[in-house]
Protein backbone atom coordinates (compact mmCIF):
# COMPACT_ATOMS: atom_id res chain seq x y z
CA UNK A 1 0.00 0.00 0.00
CA UNK A 2 1.40 3.17 -0.78
CA UNK A 3 0.33 5.88 1.71
CA UNK A 4 1.97 8.75 -0.41
CA UNK A 5 -0.55 12.12 0.56
CA UNK A 6 -3.02 12.90 -1.82
CA UNK A 7 -1.34 16.14 -2.64
CA UNK A 8 1.98 14.73 -3.28
CA UNK A 9 0.30 12.54 -5.94
CA UNK A 10 -0.92 15.28 -7.80
CA UNK A 11 2.05 17.01 -7.73
CA UNK A 12 3.82 14.25 -9.17
CA UNK A 13 1.24 12.97 -11.85
CA UNK A 14 1.29 17.64 -13.00
CA UNK A 15 5.14 17.39 -12.75
CA UNK A 16 5.30 13.94 -15.28
CA UNK A 17 2.92 15.63 -17.40
CA UNK A 18 5.06 18.82 -17.39
CA UNK A 19 8.35 17.07 -18.12
CA UNK A 20 6.09 15.14 -21.38
CA UNK A 21 6.64 12.22 -19.21
CA UNK A 22 3.69 10.12 -20.04
CA UNK A 23 4.38 6.54 -18.95
CA UNK A 24 5.25 8.39 -15.39
CA UNK A 25 2.07 10.05 -15.64
CA UNK A 26 -0.12 7.13 -16.16
CA UNK A 27 1.51 5.23 -13.45
CA UNK A 28 -0.23 7.57 -11.23
CA UNK A 29 -3.64 6.19 -12.10
CA UNK A 30 -5.44 3.14 -10.52
CA UNK A 31 -6.22 0.39 -12.88
CA UNK A 32 -9.81 1.43 -12.58
CA UNK A 33 -9.55 4.96 -12.50
CA UNK A 34 -12.06 7.12 -14.11
CA UNK A 35 -11.92 10.25 -16.09
CA UNK A 36 -15.03 12.49 -16.58
CA UNK A 37 -14.49 14.61 -19.50
CA UNK A 38 -16.79 17.08 -19.80
CA UNK A 39 -18.70 18.84 -22.63
CA UNK A 40 -20.10 17.95 -26.03
CA UNK A 41 -17.55 16.67 -27.87
CA UNK A 42 -15.56 13.87 -29.60
CA UNK A 43 -13.90 12.96 -26.35
CA UNK A 44 -16.72 14.03 -23.34
CA UNK A 45 -17.83 11.12 -21.13
CA UNK A 46 -16.44 8.60 -19.05
CA UNK A 47 -13.56 6.91 -19.64
CA UNK A 48 -12.39 4.08 -17.26
CA UNK A 49 -9.18 2.33 -17.12
CA UNK A 50 -5.68 2.97 -18.53
CA UNK A 51 -5.94 1.95 -21.43
CA UNK A 52 -9.22 4.20 -22.05
CA UNK A 53 -7.27 6.89 -20.47
CA UNK A 54 -4.23 6.62 -22.69
CA UNK A 55 -6.50 6.04 -25.72
CA UNK A 56 -8.47 9.74 -25.00
CA UNK A 57 -5.02 12.04 -24.12
CA UNK A 58 -3.71 10.40 -27.19
CA UNK A 59 -7.04 11.49 -29.25
CA UNK A 60 -6.06 15.02 -27.37
CA UNK A 61 -2.75 15.27 -28.86
CA UNK A 62 -3.71 14.20 -31.93
CA UNK A 63 -6.37 16.42 -32.78
CA UNK A 64 -4.52 18.94 -31.34
CA UNK A 65 -1.41 18.41 -33.90
CA UNK A 66 0.99 17.87 -30.83
CA UNK A 67 0.36 21.08 -29.59
CA UNK A 68 -2.03 20.38 -26.39
CA UNK A 69 -0.42 21.53 -23.41
CA UNK A 70 -1.64 21.63 -19.70
CA UNK A 71 -0.37 24.11 -16.96
CA UNK A 72 -0.62 24.29 -13.38
CA UNK A 73 -1.60 28.01 -12.57
CA UNK A 74 -2.25 27.88 -8.58
CA UNK A 75 -2.14 26.16 -5.34
CA UNK A 76 -3.75 22.66 -5.26
CA UNK A 77 -6.62 22.59 -2.26
CA UNK A 78 -6.93 19.36 -0.78
CA UNK A 79 -9.77 18.05 1.39
CA UNK A 80 -9.35 14.55 2.40
CA UNK A 81 -8.50 12.42 -0.89
CA UNK A 82 -9.85 15.24 -2.91
CA UNK A 83 -6.83 17.56 -4.65
CA UNK A 84 -8.35 20.39 -7.12
CA UNK A 85 -5.62 21.97 -9.28
CA UNK A 86 -6.31 25.29 -11.03
CA UNK A 87 -4.65 24.88 -14.09
CA UNK A 88 -4.26 26.39 -17.82
CA UNK A 89 -4.85 24.34 -21.00
CA UNK A 90 -3.96 25.36 -24.11
CA UNK A 91 -4.15 23.66 -27.74
CA UNK A 92 -3.85 24.74 -31.92
CA UNK A 93 -4.64 23.30 -35.00
CA UNK A 94 -4.56 24.62 -38.12
CA UNK A 95 -7.85 26.55 -38.13
CA UNK A 96 -8.57 27.26 -34.57
CA UNK A 97 -6.73 27.40 -31.36
CA UNK A 98 -7.97 27.05 -27.70
CA UNK A 99 -6.52 28.46 -24.16
CA UNK A 100 -8.16 28.90 -21.11
CA UNK A 101 -8.32 28.23 -17.45
CA UNK A 102 -10.31 25.62 -16.03
CA UNK A 103 -10.07 22.83 -12.72
CA UNK A 104 -9.13 19.41 -12.81
CA UNK A 105 -10.62 18.22 -9.24
CA UNK A 106 -8.58 14.09 -8.70
CA UNK A 107 -9.77 11.72 -6.08
CA UNK A 108 -6.40 10.19 -4.69
CA UNK A 109 -6.51 6.67 -2.84
CA UNK A 110 -3.96 4.35 -1.36
CA UNK A 111 -1.12 7.04 -3.19
CA UNK A 112 -3.39 6.57 -6.88
CA UNK A 113 -5.71 8.37 -8.69
CA UNK A 114 -9.12 6.71 -8.69
CA UNK A 115 -10.81 9.64 -10.16
CA UNK A 116 -10.24 12.34 -12.60
CA UNK A 117 -12.78 15.35 -12.57
CA UNK A 118 -12.52 18.25 -15.13
CA UNK A 119 -13.79 21.17 -15.32
CA UNK A 120 -13.34 23.98 -18.15
CA UNK A 121 -14.04 27.94 -17.95
CA UNK A 122 -15.74 28.06 -21.41
CA UNK A 123 -17.49 24.81 -22.19
CA UNK A 124 -18.76 25.82 -25.52
CA UNK A 125 -15.47 27.13 -27.01
CA UNK A 126 -13.77 23.67 -25.83
CA UNK A 127 -16.12 21.81 -28.04
CA UNK A 128 -15.58 23.80 -30.62
CA UNK A 129 -11.71 23.43 -30.49
CA UNK A 130 -12.19 19.35 -30.27
CA UNK A 131 -15.16 18.91 -32.71
CA UNK A 132 -18.66 17.23 -32.23
CA UNK A 133 -19.17 13.36 -31.37
CA UNK A 134 -19.56 12.61 -34.69
CA UNK A 135 -16.31 14.49 -36.20
CA UNK A 136 -14.80 11.26 -34.81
Amino acid sequence: MNNQAPEAVAASYFDALGRGDVPAAMAMFSPDVVWHQPGSNRFSGNHQGIEAIGALLGGMMQASEGTFQLTVTGTPMVNGALVAVPVRFAGKRADTSMDMPGTDLLTVNEGKITEVWLFSSDAASEDAFWGHPEAG
